[in-house]
């Protein structure tokens, strides 16, 4: 089974840092992962995507054309990245911050209100782990102590309140489905 899937917004919203989480939580798991970041010159407030491949097969090229899942935390990358996703697809979009209402008809459409959510928690740059909450819920394709386990991994500087925050955060996007 291999599942591919881009993820993308504003540099900032944590976009590389959420593929490289799922990307660990693979490797925890055992799964093949490819993880291939795009970001433009302007980092922080730019546009940032990424494409994550989990499978338990070989996976042949890190490039995701026709992602299963699309994650958009802004409105550019809504009107980017909708036609891309397969037919059956799951689209995730955050509702907070995108007005636009997702097309397609062919594909499920998952609204979160991911940097909402993260403000009610104290910290609006968590919404990317209320994201990736509410995908792992929907998806099952990983399991939410394995993400927690990574999130661990990538911020292994942070402080143990941030974590734990970052832990509440995916809780809280797991608890929505």
């Amino acid at each position: 089974m291999t599942t591919e899937i881009i993820i993308s917004g504003f540099g900032g919203q944590g976009i590389v840092s959420s593929g490289i989480i799922l990307s660990h939580a693979g490797l925890y798991e055992s799964k093949n992962v490819t993880f291939f970041p795009s970001y433009g010159a302007e980092m922080r407030g730019g546009t940032a995507n990424c494409s994550v491949v989990i499978s338990t097969e070989p996976v042949a090229s890190p490039i995701v054309a026709t992602p299963d899942i699309v994650i958009v935390m802004n409105e550019p990358s809504l009107t980017r990245f909708e036609p891309t996703l397969k037919p059956n697809g799951l689209l995730f979009y955050n509702k907070t911050l995108i007005k636009s209402v997702p097309k397609r008809e062919e594909i499920t459409i998952i609204p979160v209100e991911a940097n909402a959510i993260a403000e009610e928690l104290g910290q609006g740059r968590i919404a990317n782990m209320v994201m990736l909450g509410a995908m792992i819920k929907k998806t099952t394709i990983l399991k939410l102590e394995t993400l927690k386990r990574a999130q661990r991994k990538r911020f292994s500087r942070a402080s143990d309140d941030q974590l734990s925050l970052n832990d509440r955060a995916l809780d809280r996007g797991y608890e929505l489905f």
